[in-house]
């Protein structure tokens, strides 16, 4: 075989909003191979489970809608990332060759174990299984149970309002401020309409504990819950960690500004799972696509013997659904910064659902015109430094 004839083998491990657009996107050479590994038969829409929790949309799409020709869906665990080998180790025994791997593993729900009864009674919502089981559970519950949503952030907040639309009983302890990434103004306009839909929004409180039927606060107040919801922050899967790859404290594979893992340049990583230079972008639907496109560049550039760029992405903002008719679009500069200004009411909510519908939308754009995808650029980037580089935890 002739080096004009060489194919060149691509496994991209995760099949979310990174994973399979990163997937499309390296359709741009015809000589490459490229199987994503996925442990789902579907993609799921992870900006839309609150929906599906509450019942009032669906979050899992067909892969076969969204995938360019010629891309092989493995459904499968990866468990181990054999740099020596240059292999995938899959949970199924199988063992996948590879030239370059993507890693675009994702994040996953993260209950504390500090918090005695988290684990065993909340229900986290990141998760597509977690989120089904939590369907399920809500199903057999009265409208009037008491329902607790720990947490204030997006994914809280817009849990909170999709189950208090529905006339639920529910109370929002944030822990601190309300999306403290917002505005004021933007945290005013989110608290008046969870206050006008009966929803109890306890900021500054601290869940410290969870039991069958109750919560406990920090100061030793017990309230009721018959239902507790967990959605205070992400982990990451330990794949990197069992591959014997530097991360950041939270599991993130750590990587130059390249997205090319510090310790394997054929280990490329995108989305919610990279810390380039140690210093990850925040973890969303907005900043995975683009960071899926990315990382398939620099794969291209590798084989192509060129110089890969580094990362250039804005993030301007986020958009957070007040149930099914109100959204919150606040708005920020390029580095995410918010500014006083946000949009609010049913033009709100039109801009969220285009939002969701466009991060999906690019994903089957880029399967029939592999090279399509744009993003805002501009994006403040830390400089790497020294110390930057040494921010890491030992595999």
């Amino acid at each position: 075989m002739t080096e004009h004839d060489t194919r060149h083998k691509v496994v991209v491990i995760g099949g979310g909003y990174a994973g399979t657009l990163a997937a499309n996107h390296l359709r741009m050479r015809a000589d490459v191979d490229i199987t994503l590994v996925n442990p789902r038969p579907d993609f799921v829409e992870r900006v839309r489970l609150h929906q599906f929790v509450a019942g009032t949309g669906d979050a899992t799409i067909d892969y076969g809608t969204l995938l360019g020709e010629g891309i092989q869906l493995v459904v499968d665990s990866a468990t181990r990332i054999d740099t020596a080998a240059r292999a995938v180790r899959l949970a199924s025994g199988r063992a996948l060759s590879y030239d370059y791997v993507i890693y675009a593993v994702g994040s996953t729900a993260a209950v504390p174990s500090s918090v005695p009864g988290a684990a065993e009674f909340a229900f986290p919502v990141a998760e597509f299984e977690a989120a089904r089981r939590l369907r399920a559970r809500l199903a057999e519950l009265p409208v009037d149970a008491p329902v607790t949503v720990v947490g204030g952030g997006l994914t809280g907040v817009e849990t909170a309002a999709e189950l208090a639309e529905q006339g639920r009983a529910v109370t929002l302890v944030c822990g601190g401020a309300m999306v403290s990434s917002w505005s004021a103004p933007g945290r005013r306009y989110a608290a008046r309409w969870l206050s006008r839909h009966g929803v109890t929004v306890l900021e500054a409180d601290v869940v410290t504990e969870v039991g069958p039927d109750a919560v406990v606060l920090a100061d030793g107040t017990v309230r009721s819950s018959v239902l507790t919801i967990w959605a205070t922050g992400f982990g990451v899967p330990g794949l990197a960690v069992a591959s014997g790859l530097r991360t950041d404290t939270l599991g993130r594979l750590l990587t130059d500004e390249t997205l090319a893992s510090v310790d394997d340049d054929r280990v490329v990583a995108t989305g919610d799972a990279a810390a380039p230079s140690g210093h990850p972008l925040r973890m969303s639907c907005q900043a995975a696509g683009a960071l899926g496109a990315q990382a398939a560049n620099t794969v291209l550039s590798h084989i192509a013997g060129t110089a890969p760029a580094v990362i250039d992405q804005a993030l301007t903002g986020s958009c957070v659904s007040l149930g099914r008719h109100t959204a919150m679009r606040q708005l920020a500069r390029k580095d995410d910064t918010a500014v006083n200004l946000y949009i609010g009411g049913r033009l709100g909510a039109a801009i969220k659902e285009f939002t969701c519908k466009v991060a999906v939308s690019r994903i089957r754009r880029e399967a029939r015109e592999p090279g399509s995808t744009a993003w805002v650029k501009g994006g403040r980037r830390l400089e790497q430094s020294a110390s930057a580089a040494r921010a890491v935890t030992s595999p």
